[in-house]
């Protein structure tokens, strides 16, 4: 999370490909009162209002420029070819995201093709081989009841003046990509290469992640879907440790870097005892470590379920001495915290002579290619729908987010320049803390 003094600093202001000058085809209104759904203006803003200082006014820095459909758009939509694209991670909401932008492309704006590039960033690599899916309102019937992407994903990062040379043969105008943090890098790099040759492409991002990990947005799609999942993984790890004598339910979740769908769920289901996020360092040995408490807490309860986002402890499971492998994204490919800490507890409980049983779940797979839920459903949809209207307006290098209850532009520049963790000082770890009865930190010493 941003400091009141960081929030100051934020430009948020949306680059533009020109001056908007076409009327747009949306029988909309500029009346209030109407009862029509009406333009947004270009002057519309939401304030950072919980990150201002008190007392000092809103300056355009700290406000977003509020998300919407303009009276006024950059291209002419009869002539327009548009394109998107899926990257990273499978996500609960990408087939909804899919379908809302291509109807709105082809119901509401009457655009002349819509264009689906296959396996993520790939598929605008001609020497990959993947030619662009042709999307239709016919051929996103239904896609939104399944998870998983029709058109595809993959990771790993492609040359972004070949992907600005291919939308520019291609004809495609507007690209539209779906993607958490690293795709929205991505993003930003092809947004840089089109600027710099002054070539018309408006660059605008979606933000997916189950990790919620996306910064300057409430939330992204296919949160909501993920830690639902999770509460139900949590919630059998509770029965199966507490149908055992000294039974122990151990969980492993998402999130590399942010524990958001670990302190979620942990909150939604009020059955874990331990939550263990990659923003508190994890203490296994020594009085105050979490082995010692695990033990306490097993000898006091006769069970303990513990919940783990992968991101955690990763310090424990490394050599010093060798470099850490990088997967194809150009991440720290993370070692396997859930199945250490399953064979430290079980000698931990061994070495204090506790009979036992640890029943470990990892439900990652299931949890990235669920369909989404209903509230997810409507958030994709809303976001794609509002990323058509940006890029029609001609806002480039940016991504739709969500502050404050309204739906907003935020500069890819700024996305990539932060993370969003878990705020150790905010309600959600405070929840977590209350509900689990944790310390807020691990320590080897003894108290003092």
């Amino acid at each position: 999370m941003l400091t009141r003094d960081e929030a100051h600093e934020v430009d948020l202001t949306v680059p533009t490909l020109g001056e908007a000058t076409v009327r747009s085809p949306l029988k909309l209104s500029t009346i209030k009162g109407d009862r029509i759904y009406n333009f947004v203006g270009d002057d519309e803003r939401v304030l950072m209002e919980a990150l201002a200082k008190p007392g000092r006014d809103g300056a355009p820095s700290s406000a977003f420029e509020r998300a919407g459909p303009r009276e006024l758009l950059y291209f002419e939509p009869e002539g327009l070819k548009a394109g998107i694209v899926t990257c990273g991670g499978l996500c609960p909401g990408m087939n909804n995201a899919i379908r809302a932008a291509t109807l709105e492309l082809l119901n509401h704006y009457r655009v002349r093709e819509v264009l689906g590039f296959r396996y993520g960033f790939a598929g605008l690599n001609p020497d990959e081989g993947y030619a662009p899916l042709p999307l239709s309102v016919g051929s996103v019937e239904g896609i939104h009841y399944d998870g998983g992407s029709v058109l595809g994903s993959s990771r790993g990062p492609q040359d972004p003046v070949v992907v600005v040379d291919r939308l520019e043969r291609l004809g495609v105008r507007l690209l539209l990509v779906i993607g958490g943090d690293g795709s929205m890098r991505a993003a930003h790099a092809v947004y840089e290469v089109a600027a710099r040759r002054g070539t018309p492409i408006s660059i605008v991002g979606v933000p997916k992640s189950i990790d919620n990990d996306v910064p300057l947005v409430d939330k992204t799609f296919g949160y909501e879907t993920a830690f639902s999942i999770a509460v139900e993984s949590i919630r059998a790890a509770h029965t199966e440790a507490a149908a055992y004598r000294n039974g122990v339910g151990l969980v492993r979740l998402m999130g590399r870097h942010s524990g958001f769908i670990a302190a979620s769920a942990a909150v939604a289901a009020a059955d874990a005892d331990f939550v263990l996020v990659p923003e508190v360092p994890l203490v296994l040995d020594g009085p105050n470590g979490f082995l010692a408490s695990l033990v306490g807490r097993l000898r006091s309860n006769g069970h303990v379920v513990v919940v783990v986002a992968e991101g955690a402890g990763q310090d424990l499971l490394r050599n010093g001495e060798a470099p850490p492998e990088l997967d194809a994204s150009g991440n720290v490919r993370l070692l396997d915290i859930g199945t250490y800490l399953k064979d430290r507890i079980d000698g931990a409980l061994r070495e204090q002579g506790i009979r036992h049983t640890v029943k470990y779940i990892d439900p990652s797979y299931l949890i990235r290619s669920a369909p989404a839920n209903p509230s997810d459903s409507l958030y994709s949809s809303d976001l794609a729908r509002n990323a058509v209207h940006a890029g029609m307006a001609g806002r480039t290098g940016l991504l739709i987010g969500y502050w404050n209850g309204e739906y907003t532009y935020v500069p890819l520049r700024e996305v990539i320049a932060r993370r969003k963790e878990v705020d150790l000082e905010g309600e959600l770890w405070y929840s977590v803390l209350e509900s689990t009865g944790q310390p807020a930190f691990w320590s080897e010493g003894t108290a003092g």
